[in-house]
């Protein structure tokens, strides 16, 4: 040690002696880094704890594909066929995480995306494999248009504006025929005005009262989703989805919008994306006592796996940390595209 810090390190240890501290003199008594010395020490005072129950894993499936077929902006995510899931399948079963999140790609589209709720559209048929092949994997499905439409938006297009009433009965048609395929839970994604109660009573009026709702309650217009659009082919082909998709700055608003989703007969409620609205997420968690959901999106991924290839960041080390955030924030479940790694490091703890 430098001779000249001697001095300062003399004077600490002695102001910080408990006869200092008695007198009310030096350093305080309480030593918060006492707690944090060893891994297994912070273990067992840590106050969020992270599982892989937590975690939703979105699967892509395409009806163009017979192979895998890597999303280029999305390293480590692919476009499925439904013939080519049962691998994919086996390794999410076997990392024990409990949910997957369907987005389907159809080989055609029109304009009101009518193989969103066709009896053997990709979703349908994947939903059917999938339950085949593990039964006990809780499936959920999107229900939105967006995949399925030619111009690209969530809904029915009429004079270049999506028509919130007219879409909503193609929404319910769409959710009924996920459940009708087997789908555990169905999520609404497309932010129309009244779309969880017309599923709701949709679902109830052909049998399915048992099957959870899971909206995409808060569900900003952000720039994080440009890596999905690729992935899900869905990119508006004018405009954009401001219209209907919530405005960034707002928070109070996304505290109604779940409110009226609650109202409506939502079991479960979602805020998305993830790390821009963390804000968000909190004051719903202490707003609400519905299971929440985060969705840790595309966006997201994308810049973690950038920057990691790029060796700019550890990527285990930044992904568990923003896993957790998101868990501390208040997230019960978490979407995420990092789920089976994630899975797999915790599994190594």
């Amino acid at each position: 040690m430098p001779g000249d810090l001697m001095p300062l390190v003399s004077r600490a240890v002695s102001e910080s002696s408990p006869l200092a501290i008695a007198r009310g003199e030096g350093f305080p008594g309480r030593r918060l880094r006492r707690l944090r010395r060893t891994e297994t020490m912070r273990r067992m005072v840590r106050e969020t704890r992270l599982s892989v129950d937590q975690f939703i894993y979105p699967l892509f499936i395409a009806e163009t594909v017979s192979q895998p077929q890597e999303i280029a902006s999305m390293p480590g995510q692919y476009q499925w066929s439904v013939n080519g899931l049962e691998r994919e399948i086996e390794s999410i079963v076997t990392l024990g995480i409990p949910a997957v999140l369907l987005f389907g790609i159809p080989a055609e589209k029109d304009e009101l995306g009518s193989q969103a709720y066709h009896p053997e559209g990709i979703v349908q048929q994947a939903i059917r494999k999938i339950k085949a092949l593990a039964p006990n994997l809780v499936v959920i499905t999107d229900v939105c248009f967006c995949e399925y439409t030619s111009h690209g938006h969530c809904g029915v297009v009429v004079n270049g504006e999506v028509q919130n009433d007219a879409t909503l009965r193609l929404l319910a048609q769409e959710a009924l025929s996920h459940a009708e395929a087997g789908a555990d839970i169905v999520a609404p994604s497309d932010m129309m005005d009244g779309r969880v109660g017309a599923i709701r009573a949709t679902l109830d009026e052909h049998g399915f009262s048992q099957t959870p709702i899971l909206a995409y309650s808060a569900k900003y217009a952000s720039g994080f989703y440009g890596p999905f659009r690729e992935a899900a082919e869905s990119a508006p082909q004018f405009g954009d989805r401001r219209a209907y998709q919530m405005d960034p700055p707002n928070a109070r608003e996304a505290l109604r919008e779940i409110a009226l989703d609650v109202q409506e007969g939502a079991d479960m409620i979602m805020v998305k994306p993830a790390l821009a609205y963390l804000d968000v997420l909190t004051r719903a968690r202490e707003e609400f006592d519905l299971p929440l959901a985060a969705y840790n999106v595309s966006g997201e991924y994308a810049m973690v796996k950038a920057a990691a290839r790029n060796g700019w960041i550890d990527e285990r080390r930044i992904t568990m940390e923003i896993l957790t955030s998101i868990a501390r924030a208040g997230a019960d479940l978490i979407i995420t595209y990092h789920a089976k790694d994630a899975a797999s490091w915790l599994s190594e703890r």
